[in-house]
């Protein structure tokens, strides 16, 4: 941010974590206000962005924070919201950790530091994660993950005197193993689900990509031959090449496109996320469970069978290899009939040649 000295020049101030949030008047008209962080309490900021009023009280909110919450969890909280490790999150990643974060203050912003070294504090922790769990495991989990990522975080740079929740364990499991679209799904789909969605399932299948990158994608990211992506999640940058499956979808869709998005909806406009899930939900055909996110696991899985290696699928779907090697050895192979009829193929292939071999020595043997 640019501020002006008392010299009236130009200097870079950096003040991180300002939430900056619009908002529309009665009369249609929109007015932006500054908050000094993110959440409930976040005090406003005063002036305007850049001037001494606005940086003087930018400074005040924080250094009251700080005074308010020394020797608490809320500190350490504060603390990793303003750092790198979290600022540079995607925005997305750092609006889902701020929902858990919230939860964490209200149940233990008051907890000490001190007392993290206390073995009781483990328990304590994961007592407040069981209740959770009443209303929704998955939560629950993802809540509690967020927290011991922090006292992590915090217990590596000595902010903190232990870390009690070294591997917390889970009480949600979730077996993708079964949730593999077959053969025959992926054909009642697109019998039953109008163009613009079976577009959908095309781009997911052939590229392994998570919905939100895919409602993201323009026209511009497809070149006829790639795809070339970065991917909202992670950063990481992606090309795709196209199959001719997903080349014929893409360049029919093309030749009616009505939008800058790749997927739209019917009137020609972006999807939004909800409005993406509410219309894949409608199509009228039975999938027993299966959702979009499956589709990923799907694709590795495809790719897997295809004899494909844990780098090359990395390459397509932007993976870590760490990521695919978990996937494939938790999640999705370990009940996969095509990749178990495939291996027994290749088991009589090789018996066979074998013994074709043993019977040629043998001959040879007799001359």
């Amino acid at each position: 941010m640019t501020a002006r000295s008392t010299n009236g020049k130009p200097v870079r101030v950096n003040l991180k974590g300002i939430n900056k949030v619009r908002k529309r008047l009665a009369d249609g008209s929109t007015v932006t206000h500054y908050y000094a962080w993110r959440g409930r309490g976040a005090p406003r900021l005063l002036g305007e962005p850049g001037s001494p009023e606005f940086i003087a009280s930018y400074k005040a909110a924080h250094e009251s924070r700080a005074d308010r919450h020394i020797g608490t969890l809320q500190a350490l909280l504060n603390d990793y919201q303003a750092s790198p490790y979290f600022t540079e999150k995607a925005a997305r990643t750092q609006s889902d950790y701020i929902k858990h974060i919230r939860k964490i203050e209200s149940a233990f912003g008051t907890f000490p530091i001190s007392a993290l070294a206390d073995r009781r504090a483990r328990g304590e922790f994961l007592r407040w994660r069981d209740k959770l769990a009443e209303r929704s495991r998955r939560q629950a989990d993802y809540t509690m993950a967020v927290l011991a990522l922090v006292l992590a975080w915090a217990y590596d740079r000595g902010a903190s005197p232990a870390n009690p929740l070294e591997r917390p364990g889970k009480t949600y499991r979730a077996d993708r193993a079964a949730n593999i679209w077959s053969d025959a799904d992926l054909s009642a789909f697109r019998k039953a689900a109008p163009p613009h969605l079976s577009l959908a399932l095309e781009l997911a299948l052939w590229t392994g990509q998570r919905q939100g990158d895919l409602l993201k994608l323009t026209w511009g990211s497809y070149d006829g031959a790639t795809i070339r992506l970065r991917q909202g999640k992670t950063g990481r940058r992606v090309t795709v090449p196209v199959a001719r499956p997903l080349r014929e979808a893409l360049d029919d869709a093309k030749s009616r496109r009505a939008g800058l998005t790749i997927l739209t909806t019917t009137r020609g406009t972006p999807w939004t996320s909800s409005g993406f899930r509410a219309s894949w939900g409608k199509v009228p055909v039975a999938l027993d469970g299966l959702t979009f996110h499956d589709l990923r696991g799907t694709a590795v899985t495809r790719l897997a069978r295809a004899g494909c290696t844990v780098p090359e699928i990395a390459t397509i779907t932007g993976h870590a290899l760490k990521e695919v090697e978990a996937i494939l050895d938790r999640h999705y192979l370990s009940r996969d009939r095509g990749l178990a009829e495939s291996a027994i193929a290749k088991l009589e292939r090789h018996a066979g040649k074998t013994k074709a071999a043993n019977h040629a020595a043998n001959r040879r043997n007799r001359l």
